[in-house]
């Protein structure tokens, strides 16, 4: 096994179909169907409210968006275990963050 590399500039986003206004280049698969993602979200984007059946860890790069009743701007770093609902995550301007999901994504409302 070897190291792999990913340069900003050869990321490649693609948009998140079921999600209009996101897209997403994912960086690594960590466990079966998890994922090591960046995601960008545009002003006024909504993700409604969802459970994942794995933990799920989210660092704020750039913008700011709503999740729940928090405002979180860039830096902030959240976690959600297994099971708990979250959300709705409303992109307050352009948002991008960056998910480590330890698992399946799960059913949304």
């Amino acid at each position: 096994m070897t190291q792999t590399f990913q340069d900003l500039s050869t990321q490649q986003f693609a948009d998140l179909s079921i999600f209009p206004g996101t897209s997403w280049v994912v960086l690594a698969e960590p466990v079966h169907q998890g994922s090591i993602h960046r995601l960008k979200m545009k002003q006024g984007t909504v993700i409604p409210v969802h459970v994942h059946p794995a933990d799920e860890y989210v660092f704020v790069v750039s913008g700011r968006l709503k999740t729940g009743d928090r405002v979180c701007e860039a830096g902030c770093f959240w976690t959600t275990p297994k099971g708990t609902k979250q959300g709705a995550h409303e992109a307050l301007t352009d948002v991008e963050l960056i998910t480590i999901r330890l698992g399946a994504m799960g059913e949304f409302e």
